[in-house]
C-alpha cells in the first residue's frame, strides 16, 4: 500500500526554482535512501512529505492516520529539564494513560464499583499494549545504542549542538512513527552508534525515508535509492552498491541519447539552412521549399530535449605534494595525556612512516582530536615525547571551524592563506564553486558544505608532505567525498585522518589506529580488516 505519493510537485523560494515536476511514491514498509548533491532540495522534499512545507504546484498524498516523524529543528526544552524528561515527551499518549490510571487507583480506594473497575481494566490493557511498563527500559536502550547514556541526567539546555541533535534523534526513534524521515542521521555519531542505528533501521517496524551521505549505512539499510539530480528524481532498485552500477548504466545510456539527439538536431538545422538557401536561389524564390523549411522548423521546436547527464565535479581539488619528509613522519615515545580523570593516552608508542595513510578511529570523546593536536605540537604531552620527522610540512584540517571575524569575506579568508592577487584568487575559488559575487559573501553565512569547500580551497598552491584531517567528510555530499578521496589517492605524502566514514577509510587507508581506554591498537589494513580482527579478538577473549 502506498504511504506517500508525490505527483509533479514544484517548489520555489523567491525566484529560485528548487523542485520542478518531481514525482515518486513510497510504499509502506520500504527503506529508501535519498541522495543528491548539497543544495539540490533533499531537505525540502523531506519537509514537503512531513507537511512542514507547502508546494507551489502538484499534489502530495499521505496515507490517512499515518504518523510521520522528522527531526526538522532541535526542539526547545524547559530550562531545568533533564535529557530523560525531554525524552519522555515521546510518550505523551502513554503518560496520559498512566496519569488516568493513577486517578482511578485513587478513586478505587473508596469506590470499587464495576464501572470504575471496568474503566481501569480497559485503560490498563491499552497502557500495556502501548508498552507503558517498558518506557524506562526503552529509553535506556536508545540512549545506550546512540552512545549518549551518560547524558541522561544532564540538563538538555546545557548540551552542545551535537549532543542536542543526538538526544533529539533519540526522542524521534522513541516515538516510532509509521513513517520515519531521517536527515543525515549518522552525523555526530561514532562508529559503534552508527552500527547500532543501522541495525535499528533494518528492523524498524515501519517505513524509513533517509537522506544520508554515509555510503555503508545506505548499503546496509536501503532497499531502494532515490537520487535528486538537476531537479530530476531518479529511482534505483537495491542498495547503494546496486545504485552505483545502475547509475553508471543510466548515465552512459542518457549520454548516448543526448549525443544522438544533438546529432539529429544539427542535421535538421543544416537541412533547414539548405532549404532556405535553395528557396532563395530560385528565380522567383521557391515557396514550396520555404514551406518545407518552415515545417521542419516546427518539427524541431516540438522535439523534447534530452538533458545532458550531470557529470561535473563539485570541486576541483588537488593536494600539491611538496618535497618528501624523512622516513619517519611522526613518532610518539611513551606519550601520556589526560584531562582531570579522563585518560586520553597512557605511555603510547607510535611510529608513522612517510607515505602511510593512517586512520584514527574510536568512540566520541575518546580523544582522537587531542591525539592529532599532540602530533602537531599544539597540545602539550603530560609525559613522553611527540615528534614530527625531519622536513615535515603539514596541511591541517581541524574539526572545529572558527571564523576570524563575523564580517570576513570568502575572498579575504582565501587570500590570507593563499598569497595570490584578487584575480587569481577568484579563478582558484571558482574551481570550488565560488563564482561571481559569491566570493564577497561572509564566511559565517556559508553552509557547512560551502565552508568545507572553502577550507579545502585554501590548501591549493601549498606544497605539503603530510595531511592531517579531522573529520574531513563532515558536511560533504557523496560527490564531494569522491573528489576528496581521489585527491588523497593522488597525494604522494603521509595522511593521518580521523573519520567516522567507514567507506572513506576503506578506500584510502592502509593502517587503522583504534583508540580505546587510553590505548592505541594498530591494524595493518583498512577499516573492514580492523573491524573483523576486533571481532575475532572479542570472540577469542570470551
Amino acid at each position: 500500500m502506498i504511504a506517500v505519493a508525490v505527483n509533479k510537485v514544484k517548489k520555489s523560494y523567491g525566484g529560485n526554482v528548487v523542485l520542478e515536476d518531481i514525482t515518486f511514491s513510497i510504499q509502506e514498509g520500504e527503506r529508501i535512501g535519498f541522495i543528491g548533491r548539497n543544495g539540490e532540495g533533499k531537505s525540502t522534499i523531506l519537509k514537503i512529505i512531513a507537511g512542514i512545507e507547502s508546494v507551489d504546484g502538484g499534489e502530495v498524498f499521505r496515507k490517512k492516520q499515518m504518523s510521520i516523524g522528522m527531526l526538522d529543528q532541535i526542539p526547545e526544552a524547559e530550562a531545568n529539564e533533564s535529557v530523560e524528561e525531554f525524552l519522555l515527551a515521546a510518550f505523551t499518549d502513554v503518560l496520559a494513560l498512566q496519569q488516568r490510571l493513577h486517578e482511578l487507583e485513587a478513586m478505587m480506594a473508596s469506590d470499587m464499583s464495576e464501572r470504575v473497575l471496568n474503566q481501569y481494566g480497559r485503560i490498563q490493557s491499552e497502557f500495556i499494549e502501548l508498552g507503558g511498563y517498558q518506557i524506562e527500559s526503552e529509553i535506556a536502550r536508545i540512549l545506550n545504542g546512540l552512545g549518549i547514556a551518560d547524558l541522561a541526567k544532564q540538563r538538555f539546555a546545557k548540551l552542545s549542538g551535537g549532543e542536542r541533535t543526538k538526544v533529539a534523534l533519540a526522542q524521534l526513534l522513541l516515538q516510532q512513527p509509521d513513517l520515519l524521515l531521517l536527515d543525515e542521521p549518522t552525523n555526530h555519531l561514532d562508529l559503534a552508534a552508527v552500527l547500532w542505528l543501522t541495525n535499528f533501521v533494518k528492523n524498524y517496524n515501519g517505513t524509513c525515508f533517509m537522506v544520508s551521505h554515509d555510503r555503508y549505512f545506505l548499503d546496509d539499510t536501503a532497499q531502494r535509492i532515490f537520487e535528486l539530480d538537476n531537479k530530476t528524481m531518479y529511482e534505483y532498485t537495491g542498495n547503494y552498491s546496486a545504485y552505483l552500477v545502475e547509475r553508471e548504466a543510466r548515465i552512459l545510456r542518457e549520454f548516448q541519447e543526448y549525443k544522438d539527439q544533438q546529432k539529429k538536431i544539427t542535421k535538421m538545422k543544416q537541412a533547414i539552412k539548405r532549404l532556405r538557401e535553395w528557396a532563395m536561389a530560385a528565380n522567383p524564390p521557391n515557396a514550396a521549399l520555404f514551406r518545407r523549411a518552415k515545417n521542419m522548423e516546427r518539427a524541431l521546436a516540438r522535439i523534447e530535449l534530452v538533458k545532458k547527464p550531470n557529470t561535473a565535479k563539485p570541486m576541483n581539488l588537488q593536494f600539491e605534494t611538496g618535497k618528501r619528509s624523512g622516513k619517519d613522519a611522526l613518532i610518539f615515545e611513551a606519550v601520556s595525556k589526560q584531562f582531570a580523570d579522563k585518560v586520553i593516552v597512557s605511555a603510547v608508542d607510535l611510529q608513522v612512516r612517510y607515505g602511510e595513510r593512517v586512520a584514527l578511529i574510536g568512540e566520541n570523546g575518546a580523544g582522537k582530536s587531542t591525539i592529532l593536536r599532540l602530533a602537531l605540537g599544539s597540545e602539550a604531552v603530560d609525559s613522553g615525547k611527540a615528534m614530527l620527522g625531519s622536513q615535515v610540512k603539514i596541511a591541517y584540517l581541524s574539526q572545529d571551524f572558527v571564523v576570524d571575524s563575523p564580517k570576513q569575506r570568502v575572498i579575504d579568508f582565501f587570500r590570507e592563506r593563499v598569497l595570490v592577487d584578487e584575480g587569481k584568487a577568484r579563478h582558484l575559488l571558482a574551481q570550488f564553486l565560488f563564482y561571481g559575487d559569491m566570493v564577497y559573501r561572509r564566511v559565517s553565512d556559508l553552509s557547512g558544505g560551502e565552508q568545507m569547500r572553502l577550507r579545502f580551497a585554501a590548501f591549493v598552491n601549498q606544497p605539503v608532505n603530510m595531511l592531517v584531517l579531522d573529520e574531513p567528510t563532515n558536511h560533504l555530499d557523496i560527490a564531494s567525498r569522491e573528489v576528496l578521496e581521489e585527491a588523497i589517492k593522488n597525494f604522494a605524502g603521509t595522511v593521518i585522518c580521523v573519520s567516522h566514514d567507514r567507506y572513506f577509510i576503506d578506500q584510502l587507508c592502509d593502517r587503522v589506529l583504534w583508540l580505546e581506554q587510553g590505548m592505541l591498537s594498530s591494524y595493518p589494513g583498512n577499516y573492514s580488516y580492523a573491524f573483523e580482527k576486533r571481532l575475532e579478538q572479542e570472540k577469542a577473549g570470551r
